[in-house]
């Protein structure tokens, strides 16, 4: 075999090497082409896709906190129901199939199919309800009140309800416990608004969509503490919705629960004998009307005289906070605020306002010892007392005689109040007043706490009204007009008195002065400002800031801050006049004009002090105040249209007592009975599951 030399390589290895060049060559051209065409000639439009992949949010609701009363039982917590969802994610890539699992499930659930089909709709402005408002990455509920057996349905055929979850979910319960509804205390919880998401964005406490809200009551108050810390879970997702990533999931944080002062036991005997001192008021017969009585609403406030704290608070007409649980419906919505219902979603206590009647009293006597008429001096009570072609009766038109003050508050003699309150009057000068007048007995009112609100830590609470001259010329130029307009100076009652409005309604004429002394005219308060007073004779002038908070306490029971009372003032008088108001109102029960509904009361074991109340409205029958205090408690009562104090709201008053006391109708006492014979100090032990 000859020798061939290697001069290189075959060609057939160089034909493979070229064509093996050439193909790198044409990917390489390609890969660049296409790189120029995805980032310079097309760049904008895949830049503007990619910043439709973003993230979306997925919340799990944080279990709302517990209210609770003093001694740790719920009046609000959260029970569990098997709520069915909806994906709405999922059932979209299904397209029509989609439907035919929503139909199913309607059927399995006992729903409408049409509704069960509307109600994963996202709500806009054109799309009627039902419609889900919440995130569309978000489960939508189809109901909250599946059975056991139908869960069990969904469950074992999950293969037929792709995109369906049927699971256990804590929902608001008002639990009543001892019967106490307790309804406008606690309030109410509706889905969160637009307008209340974008208020609260740049907040430390945002609202998520998925959010319920307090409305009124307690749950709008401590709403942020309640609330808790929503569980959310991130997914990236791209520009038609896909997911194509977990991007971070944070665990929800419980809400807090709040410890309240209020018993619910108490409450629930003064929600009882408000109730039924309405239904016994209307028995009776009012002779000025010629009608029965129709005592159409009314409320009462239990308050520890010490400290301003809320026992109990009970408004009447009432309602069931369970209607608004899982969203009201229209015809429930309409019952409660329709004008025939009489509105029982205002709460009576903190938002009705009346003239107090002869309750005031102990203001107007506190303002005739300031001004320097002596307590215990003696002044005229008659049957009637004149002015200006006037005359102002005593309410049964009695005469006493000359008594003191203190014996005007005993037997409620208006006149006295009547010739103390002229006086002052015409001290001050009259209709054309001095340029500094002294106003004893407006002042007085205004330094009682009168006139504002009281602070209490329950939204909307309104503030009366002490009508001081301030008062009068603001009122006279809201209303001059259309008094001018529609006075006779012999026409109507009313006409009558829009013809005086519109020619002296920004002064502050004799009339007004001799009503305002007894309580009446118009002069505004509310039975928890009225409650305040009386806790503050109680306990020595000291006039507290209404409260039902106790505490906070985090959900597992390991965090408790504290509510303290707060003091807001004291009351207008030394210690000598405070015993002399106290001890006349002792007389009152022992034998004034409140002695025949408390005979038999123990009163050198539980001393008990009370001021009746009849308070006169034009065109309505009276409204009928009973306030009271012992050491321990101040209770006001009050029915519209319900007759006298004693006879109304007296006996109620004394029940509640009873009660509280464990006394019955001899007045004898067994503490074994006695629901809350001292103001409970310590607070409750929480557990971790939101129970006591």
């Amino acid at each position: 075999m000859s020798n061939i030399p290697e001069t290189g390589r075959t060609p057939r290895v160089q034909n493979r090497l070229v064509v093996i060049q050439v193909v790198v060559f044409s990917l390489l051209l390609t890969l660049g082409g296409r790189l120029w065409y995805l980032q310079i000639r097309n760049g904008d439009e895949y830049t503007d896709e990619a910043k439709n992949n973003h993230v979306q949010q997925v919340v799990q609701p944080a279990v709302r906190g517990s209210i609770l009363d003093a001694r740790g039982v719920p009046l609000a917590d959260n029970e569990t129901r098997m709520v069915v969802s909806a994906s709405r994610t999922e059932l979209s890539k299904m397209k029509d199939r989609g439907k035919e699992v929503l139909t199913r499930l309607a059927g399995v659930l006992g729903l409408n199919p049409d509704d069960v089909v509307n109600s994963v709709r996202l709500c806009d402005a054109k799309t009627p309800k039902p419609c889900w408002n919440g995130s569309p990455y978000q489960p939508i509920p189809i109901t909250d009140e599946a059975t056991t057996e139908q869960v069990l349905e969904i469950r074992e055929h999950a293969e037929r309800f792709p995109g369906i979850t049927a699971e256990p979910t804590a929902v608001r319960r008002y639990a009543g416990p001892d019967g106490a509804n307790t309804s406008q205390v606690l309030g109410y919880l509706s889905p969160v608004t637009d307008a209340e998401i974008a208020k609260a964005k740049k907040t430390d406490s945002p609202y998520l969509r998925s959010d319920q809200v307090g409305r009124s009551g307690l749950e709008r108050t401590y709403d942020k503490e309640l609330r808790g810390k929503a569980g959310i879970t991130r997914y990236e997702v791209d520009n038609l919705g896909r997911v194509i990533g977990l991007a971070k999931a944070d665990k929800p944080t419980p809400g807090s629960n709040i410890v309240t002062s209020i018993d619910a036991r108490v409450q629930a005997v003064a929600e009882r004998e408000l109730n039924n001192a309405m239904i016994e008021a209307r028995k009776g017969y009012d002779r000025n009307t010629h009608r029965n009585y129709e005592a159409d609403s009314g409320a009462v406030v239990v308050m520890e005289a010490k400290t301003g704290r809320i026992v109990a608070m009970a408004s009447n007409p009432t309602y069931d906070p369970n209607a608004w649980v899982g969203g009201i419906s229209a015809k429930d919505y309409a019952a409660l605020t329709d004008k025939d219902s009489n509105y029982p979603l205002l709460n009576r206590g903190i938002q009705s306002v009346a003239a107090p009647g002869s309750i005031f009293k102990v203001v107007t006597s506190t303002a005739a010892v300031n001004a320097g008429y002596p307590f215990n001096a003696r002044y005229p009570c008659p049957s009637s007392y004149s002015v200006g072609g006037q005359t102002f009766t005593n309410f049964e038109s009695q005469g006493y005689g000359d008594i003191t003050i203190g014996r005007a508050l005993e037997v409620s003699c208006d006149t006295v109040y009547y010739y103390l309150a002229d006086r002052e009057w015409k001290k001050d000068g009259g209709i054309n007043p001095k340029k500094d007048p002294a106003d004893w007995f407006l002042k007085t009112a205004h330094q009682f706490g009168l006139g504002k609100p009281t602070g209490v830590d329950l939204p909307n609470e309104v503030g009366g009204r002490v009508p001081d001259r301030q008062w009068k010329k603001d009122f006279f130029e809201a209303n001059k007009a259309a008094w001018c307009r529609d006075g006779k100076k012999n026409g109507t009652f009313a006409e009558r008195i829009a013809y005086e409005n519109c020619r002296q309604g920004n002064q502050l004429r004799e009339g007004d002065a001799i009503n305002y002394s007894i309580g009446q005219g118009d002069t505004l308060v509310t039975p928890l400002q009225m409650a305040s007073v009386y806790a503050a004779l109680a306990n020595g002038g000291t006039l507290h800031q209404p409260s039902i908070g106790k505490a906070v306490v985090s959900a597992d029971g390991t965090s408790v801050e504290e509510i303290a009372p707060k003091e807001r003032g004291r009351l207008p008088m030394d210690a000598k006049l405070l015993k002399d108001v106290d001890a006349a109102l002792e007389s009152v029960v022992t034998s004034g004009s409140a002695a025949w509904r408390f005979g038999g009361w123990p009163q050198k074991q539980i001393p008990m002090h009370a001021k009746t109340g009849t308070a006169e409205v034009h065109g309505k029958q009276t409204t009928s105040w009973f306030a009271s205090y012992t050491e321990d408690y101040a209770i006001v009562m009050t029915i519209s249209q319900g007759g006298t104090g004693s006879g109304a709201s007296g006996p109620a008053v004394r029940k509640i007592y009873e009660a509280m006391y464990g006394l019955d109708e001899k007045g004898a006492q067994d503490l074994s009975k006695a629901l809350l014979p001292k103001p409970m100090t310590e607070l409750p032990a929480i557990r971790p599951d939101n129970g006591s």
